[in-house]
């Protein structure tokens, strides 16, 4: 294995199927929120950064005169199309390459969305630092994944069973490092919004394929967990769990 970048493309283009029909991430009140902002807002330029199955594309074709799909595997770019073939979204094309270097010009785009992709990239500085490059002044960046609690245990327990399962997960930064992070970037953090989100053990694990002799390894963390872990993430009998995700838009400023 060369690189992160490698293992990423490694555990998610023999799933780009599963992805591109999960429900957890065909949906959401976040995407629903998202739709919302840009049907009040209309942009001319969008880029989906580690696009996955392509479902922010798909939620902001309607708002978008052009949206741009971005992504290190090209198996998950090859749903992503098809997908929108399936739709009749002519406005969205696809792309590979990595979120740390943007094949774009300065102030290209009039928004950049990424969802459930930024706890994977290798070097998030360089990343948001690429995407305030090519974003326009005024921009905004709307960044939806999951976050860590700032509790250290609650913090070490969701970064353990995210690795344990998936051996490409690099971060599930805070909302504190988040708002560091883009403020570092150049962008003005505004306004969040929290969720919770119910993983079902058996489809989290099937999804990404999670190795066999793991699976009881996360059964078992999850179930010798302390008291107060177990109840900040709802966890279950049946190893399913509950995990805090987010909205949060940043801009550019001017």
């Amino acid at each position: 294995m060369d690189s992160q970048h490698d293992l990423v493309v490694q555990q998610f283009a023999p799933r780009a199927a599963a992805y591109a029909s999960s429900p957890t991430h065909a949906a959401g009140p976040d995407l629903t929120a998202f739709q919302s902002l840009l049907q009040a807002a209309p942009v001319m330029r969008l880029l989906d950064l580690g696009s996955g199955g392509g479902h922010v594309s798909f939620h902001a074709s309607p708002y978008a005169s052009e949206v741009l799909a971005y992504d290190l595997s090209t198996d998950m770019l090859d749903m992503v199309a098809a997908g929108a073939a399936l739709r009749g979204l002519t406005n969205i094309r696809t792309q590979p390459g990595r979120a740390e270097h943007l094949p774009f010009p300065d102030g290209h785009f009039d928004m950049v969305a990424s969802r459930y992709s930024a706890h994977h990239w290798r070097h998030l500085p360089a990343a948001l630092a690429e995407t305030v490059r090519v974003l326009r002044p005024g921009g905004q960046l709307l960044m939806m994944d999951v976050f860590a609690p700032a509790d250290p245990l609650l913090d070490t327990f969701l970064q353990t069973v995210e690795m344990v399962r998936d051996p490409s997960h690099v971060r599930d930064y805070s909302l504190h490092e988040w708002r560091s992070l883009l403020h570092d970037a150049g962008l003005a953090p505004g306004t969040v919004t929290t969720y919770r989100l119910r993983l079902e053990f058996q489809s989290w694990v099937d999804r990404i394929g999670s190795p066999e002799s793991h699976r009881p390894a996360l059964r078992s963390l999850l179930a010798g967990a302390a008291a107060e872990v177990k109840r900040h993430f709802a966890v279950e009998t049946d190893g399913s769990f509950t995990i805090d995700t987010m909205l949060m838009v940043a801009t550019k400023e001017s």
